[in-house]
């Protein structure tokens, strides 16, 4: 049996999605990730004064698991939260060498600030060997700095990265978590939740079909939410298994 595959003009079509958020994550198996993040949060609307008592590991947290296990969400998530109470936020990916230079140019004035600043790491067992010098330079005046988090994610634990040992290290300086895939029954409500946050009614039977059809990663579940929302308004019509199959047919 094939696996469908959404219609490119629909699963690009993805900006009226909501921003990821803590709230909208379902967090499955990942409670204690999702606490952490929570009170790093909340730290944030205090006083700088109290922001700045918290220990290395209260601001320095690297999480690992399989692809569509949120990792990406979860640091979208917390650089959103940064950006909502008016922080400096700086994302970072294996795709956008020249972010990595500007920030290198500013980090001695972020270590020597009292403003709290927030850097993410997406991916960081794709970088390649000029990234991973320009990350082990990073971590180093994060660790000396006291109003820097940085929030990292991968593939595997740090010991088990094809990185250099230093950075390895480095990354379990703070915080490690593992994300975990969600079973069938939390796809389900994750995606049911989805749904009532962009307005959507689905038919009962539509994401057991899918589950059983389509794509069972949750960054592909979550596309067709919002390609069928696009094709539902665009179609002026509910959400059942046979708009669903009508869009999923190949053209």
């Amino acid at each position: 049996m094939n696996t469908p595959s959404l219609p490119k003009q629909f699963a690009l079509d993805i900006s009226h999605s909501p921003k990821a958020s803590l709230e909208n994550y379902l967090p499955g198996k990942d409670l204690a990730l999702i606490s952490a993040l929570q009170d790093i949060e909340q730290s944030w609307g205090k006083l700088n004064s109290e922001v700045l008592s918290n220990p290395l590991n209260q601001r320095w947290i690297y999480w690992w698991g399989p692809e569509g296990s949120g990792r990406t969400h979860l640091l979208e998530a917390i650089g959103n939260a940064a950006k909502d109470v008016g922080l400096e936020h700086i994302a970072l990916g294996p795709s956008e060498p020249t972010t990595w230079v500007r920030l290198e140019e500013k980090m001695g004035a972020l270590a020597e600030s009292k403003n709290v600043s927030v850097i993410t790491v997406d991916d960081v067992d794709h970088l390649d060997d000029r990234l991973v010098g320009s990350l082990f330079r990073i971590l180093n005046t994060v660790q000396a700095s006291k109003a820097i988090h940085v929030f990292m994610a991968g593939n595997a634990a740090p010991a088990n990265l094809k990185l250099r040992e230093d950075l390895r290290t480095r990354l379990g300086w703070g915080l490690i978590f593992q994300t975990q895939l969600l079973d069938d029954d939390e796809k389900i409500q994750a995606l049911e939740e989805a749904a009532k946050a962009r307005g959507l009614v689905l038919s009962p039977d539509v994401l057991p079909w899918l589950l059983s059809r389509f794509y069972r990663d949750m960054p592909s579940l979550m596309a067709l939410m919002d390609a069928l929302d696009a094709y539902s308004l665009e179609t002026k019509r509910a959400v059942t298994l046979p708009l669903v199959r009508e869009l999923l047919q190949p053209k």
